[in-house]
């Protein structure tokens, strides 16, 4: 009987450990240190921002936490603690390279160049590059920027998108970089940028927080193709990616994703009541009806 109960046990450690040892990666960091760190913009809204208390939230800080919530299933813990970690454009994705964050929770454009050295999960919003101008300018086109200065976020996709116009068209821009979306609407504010350029749906955030919006207008005409938006994982951890693709799938299949969008762009929103009132797009439903981590604005549009 001893021996019997002896070699029961022996089975059940040794099942134990190989259970224990298929954690790979990110799960079995979260496993080992009970922990998950989520980067997170700070003035990105509705995206990922500070509220009133100081306490990061947003549309894909919701998203991000419906991923944290499959974690916990797939590792088989009742709690872990989530931290959160200021990031910026230009340094997201070396802190996810080097392992400091665990997700990236904001409005970060999921590309083919940058598929290189990160992962993304499902695409949560589809939003083209415009520019914002004050409508005593006079500007509307892209053509009117010639030899004018313009502002975008150091780092971002709009800075190269910006550049890319600017040496197409030869219109002599003098780019300016800005270290996040505040500095830049401040640049536009102050007349030290004749353009601000950004993603639509965060022109249109900047501009209702503004203490003028009407003193504002988006361009019509687009710098760029709807491009996809991806909550960042790391590279080559495909248990994790895994997971986080279930995650959002079934949330973008199901009626809550509905409720989740509504809740940051068709409501008032913490901490001032700012309401951004901008339905969901056609081409975004279509998104999440079939669920794609795809860098290609193109396949977006089928």
């Amino acid at each position: 009987m001893m021996r019997l109960l002896s070699i029961i046990l022996a089975v059940a450690l040794t099942t134990v450990s190989a259970n224990a040892g298929e954690l790979t990666g990110t799960l079995q960091k979260v496993k080992e240190t009970n922990k998950i760190i989520l980067g997170i913009q700070e003035a990105s809204v509705p995206f990922s921002y500070l509220d009133g208390d100081q306490k990061a939230v947003g549309y894909a800080v919701d998203i991000c936490m419906r991923i944290v919530d499959a974690v916990k299933r797939e590792i088989n813990v009742s709690n872990v603690t989530v931290e959160t970690l200021p990031v910026t454009s230009s340094n997201r994705i070396p802190l996810m390279m080097n392992g400091t964050v665990d997700l990236v929770c904001s409005s970060t454009t999921n590309n083919v160049d940058r598929q290189r050295q990160v992962s993304f999960t499902n695409s949560h919003f589809l939003s083209a590059t415009r520019f914002a101008t004050r409508k005593s300018d006079g500007i509307a086109t892209i053509d009117q920027l010639k030899g004018k200065p313009v502002v975008a976020v150091s780092g971002s996709t709009n800075m190269v998108q910006l550049n890319q116009v600017n040496t197409a068209r030869n219109l002599g821009i003098t780019a300016l970089a800005a270290k996040d979306q505040a500095e830049a609407f401040l640049m536009l504010e102050t007349g030290r940028a004749a353009a601000y350029v950004l993603d639509d749906v965060q022109l249109a955030v900047v501009i209702a927080r503004s203490k003028d919006p009407s003193a504002y207008r988006i361009s019509e005409e687009a710098l760029s193709k709807a491009e996809p938006y991806g909550i960042m994982l790391r590279k080559d951890d495909a248990p994790f990616k895994a997971v986080a693709d279930r995650a959002t799938a079934d949330l973008y299949r199901s009626p809550d994703i509905e409720a989740i969008y509504k809740k940051w762009f068709e409501a008032p929103v913490p901490p001032n009541g700012l309401n951004f009132n901008t339905p969901m797009s056609a081409v975004l439903r279509n998104a999440f009806a079939h669920p794609s981590d795809s860098g290609d604005p193109g396949s977006y549009e089928r």
